[in-house]
């Protein structure tokens, strides 16, 4: 096999995965955010995730909508993230 085929075959490869891989969008829902500054430590640490390319937490609705990259997190990990930063949360509705 060539460098050019080769070259292809991995482009090809390369594309499959990608195609495996989708951005997802989910609201958690942090109810122990108990003041105005809570929102910094739960952003924070949401962005820390790898996968992580957007997070917007509201105070008053005490949520964090997280976009990511289900090939490089889940979930489950976000939820992590969030528990150990010290604002255990919940999924509300569904994965997007």
């Amino acid at each position: 096999m060539n460098i050019a085929s080769k070259l292809t075959a991995l482009l090809m490869l390369t594309a499959a995965i990608s195609a495996l891989a989708a951005t997802k969008t989910v609201t958690l829902a942090v109810p122990s955010m108990t003041c105005p500054v809570c929102p910094i430590t739960v952003k924070k640490a949401l962005d820390s995730v790898s996968g992580v390319s957007k997070v917007d937490v509201s105070f008053a609705k005490k949520e964090a909508v997280v976009t990511f990259d289900d090939a490089k997190t889940s979930v489950s990990a976000l939820t992590k993230a969030t528990a150990n930063a010290g604002y255990p949360s919940t999924l509300e509705g569904k994965v997007k």
